[in-house]
């Protein structure tokens, strides 16, 4: 059974505006991540939906991106929300998993875009394809932090949202 952690927490406050890094955000069942643009409803693709609730990466993508095409950002220039550690997220869709205590069901690939590739570099959406993330639904809300636990909704399920947040060393509140 796998098991990872949150690396970084990513929102943009509007459609274009820079992605930002933050220590922890609230996460809000039917609507996002509080203070993003999805949670605001002004994201440059936004929809009414759990499609744009909240979008996941692995950092270990964005680390192949360099190493296999040369190409390096920084992974809040991915534009997706939460960049995981160790979490297998192509195989998440229709699952359900807990990121910290906040629990969330994987919708479908997030496969990267045009946009993308007009912010970052050329060749972005190529590397990144079948690996650009996940979308997903938020299914109880609660606050997510850099560092928190990432793991099958069963194995948070023996020790709760606290379980979670202890695989990382944090401290229940």
């Amino acid at each position: 059974m796998w098991r990872g952690s949150v690396a970084y927490l990513c929102i943009a406050p509007a459609a274009g505006a820079p992605v930002v890094t933050v220590p922890e955000v609230r996460a809000v069942p039917g609507r996002g991540l509080e203070g993003d643009r999805y949670y605001l409803g002004s994201g440059t693709f936004w929809k009414p939906g759990p499609d744009y609730e909240l979008t996941l990466i692995e950092l270990e993508s964005i680390e192949a991106l360099e190493r296999e095409a040369g190409i390096r950002i920084h992974p809040a220039a991915a534009r997706r929300n939460v960049v995981t550690r160790g979490v297998p997220l192509n195989h998440l869709v229709g699952k359900e998993f807990l990121v910290g205590e906040v629990r969330v069901q994987g919708i479908r690939l997030c496969e990267p875009c045009g946009y993308l590739e007009r912010l970052t570099q050329p060749g972005v959406r190529e590397a990144l394809v079948h690996r650009g993330g996940l979308r997903a639904r938020i299914l109880t809300g609660g606050v997510i932090r850099t560092g928190d636990a990432v793991v099958p909704a069963a194995a948070g399920d023996a020790g709760g949202a606290a379980g979670a947040s202890l695989a990382t060393g944090a401290r229940p509140s």
